[in-house]
């Protein structure tokens, strides 16, 4: 459990809270590469730790993100013109590039103009892996750009997606890191199932609850679920956790390509998170065009409006739960493995009370989550750079085994972990 007080601190993020101060010191996902993807193309709104925001992409190719808000009157960019490397509100005409600069005043006669005097709010950008990168932070403490494995891969292997989910960014993420929920509420009750989930011949279903263990890193940890199974083996599956809101998991696609995959759990406000979704292959074999539909984890075009990025399955609807489906087929009885999640993750309301929770040791990945973010924290408000500013996840991979019981997992699983790496187990 968390204390009211700490339960705040975790969970807000606007400009002036302390974690809003501690995330701005990352990259954070703003858009998806592909919904600006037209030089001198429509410009479009981003809801980013509690600041309303325009995205463009100017005549030369150029990223701009700047404060919704003209500084003139206040009226929105979004209806602007995106023209002539620069941004054009249409009331007056104040035409801003992309790092925010005025370029000129309509309204004004030439004699009066002063845009040299007026910069809109704006922050940089890097585009990597398909999504378009923010740094909200000091200037002088920029980390190094966001090159996980996934963003080098080359489209043919690699896929993006989002999707909104109404609740605290924090909740949601605990919720992926959470090993021990994944054979329980995404658990196929029929073999034949063709929905999201484990079928119950699975090593996920089959072995018993998880121990797990937990690496503690400079960027954040990793974390391994060891299952028993049968009277000699053991299942096991590593996960990494990068400060502040990243994952990495081993997956593997309807395709049956084996890939990572992973989450990023972006705040777009205390009550709101935009979820990034993506897996890459690391093999020669690309992904399919059934493995980029996400049918079976439930965030492609068949169950999130590509316009809204919302989902169709929704608290409005009981997310489509079926009752029929639930008793018959799968757990839950809702499709899509993240569409489950986000319906059990939402359910707790916008931002969930920690102070009435009683956890135990299978909730250990969730508790470290907690003490190093509030460790990352006190760093920020000491003047100093967070962990997992730096650059040592760049090459991570998770991984997936049944194993002789008595095998040395980490050496099979996760050999790219050296022990140097790992500052304290727990």
């Amino acid at each position: 459990m968390l204390s009211r007080e700490d339960n705040e601190i975790v969970t807000r993020v606007g400009p002036a809270t302390p974690m809003g101060r501690t995330i701005r010191m990352y990259w954070v996902p703003a858009v998806l590469s592909s919904e600006i993807a037209e030089p001198d193309g429509a410009p479009v709104r981003v809801r980013l730790l509690g600041e309303d925001l325009v995205a463009f992409r100017d005549t030369s190719g150029k990223i701009g993100l700047l404060d919704e808000f003209c500084p003139h009157r206040r009226v929105s960019l979004f209806f602007g013109r995106n023209e002539e490397c620069g941004l054009r509100c249409i009331y007056h005409g104040w035409k801003f590039d992309t790092n925010g600069q005025c370029l000129a005043m309509m309204n004004e006669p030439e004699e009066n103009d002063f845009s040299d005097k007026i910069k809109a709010t704006s922050y940089p950008t890097v585009e990597l892996g398909g999504i378009v990168w923010a740094y909200m932070g000091p200037p002088s403490q920029q980390p190094a750009p966001p090159n996980f494995a996934w963003t080098r891969a080359p489209e043919t292997h690699r896929h993006v997606t989002k999707v909104i989910e109404e609740c605290n960014w924090l909740q949601a993420l605990e919720g992926g890191i959470d090993t021990s929920h994944a054979p329980i509420l995404h658990r196929l009750i029929s073999e034949s199932s063709t929905r999201g989930g484990f079928k119950p011949s699975s090593p996920f279903v089959r072995g018993k609850a998880p121990k797990l263990v937990v690496d503690l890193t400079d960027y954040g940890y990793q974390y391994a679920g060891v299952r028993p199974l049968g009277d000699d083996e053991q299942h096991v599956r590593t996960y990494h956790f990068i400060l502040p809101f990243h994952q990495i998991r081993p997956s593997r696609t309807p395709s049956g390509i084996y890939v990572d995959a992973g989450h990023i759990w972006v705040p777009m406000d205390d009550e709101t998170c935009m979820v990034y979704n993506w897996n890459y292959s690391p093999g020669a074999q690309g992904l399919t065009e059934e493995d980029r539909l996400e049918a079976q984890l439930g965030n492609g075009p068949l169950h999130v409006d590509p316009k809204t990025f919302r989902s169709k399955a929704n608290r409005g609807n009981n997310y489509l739960l079926d009752r029929d489906v639930q008793r018959l087929e799968s757990y839950s009885g809702i499709d899509g493995i993240n569409a489950q999640d986000r319906a059990l993750q939402e359910s707790m309301g916008p931002i969930v009370d920690r102070s009435k929770e009683h956890l135990g040791p299978a909730d250990k990945a969730i508790i470290q989550a907690r003490k190093l973010l509030r460790d990352a924290v006190r760093t920020v408000a000491a003047g100093e750079r967070p962990p997992g500013a730096g650059t040592s996840y760049y090459n991570l991979r998770a991984g997936e085994a049944v194993l002789p019981r008595e095998a040395d997992w980490r050496k099979e699983v996760a050999p790219d972990l050296t022990p140097e790496a790992i500052l304290a187990t727990v």
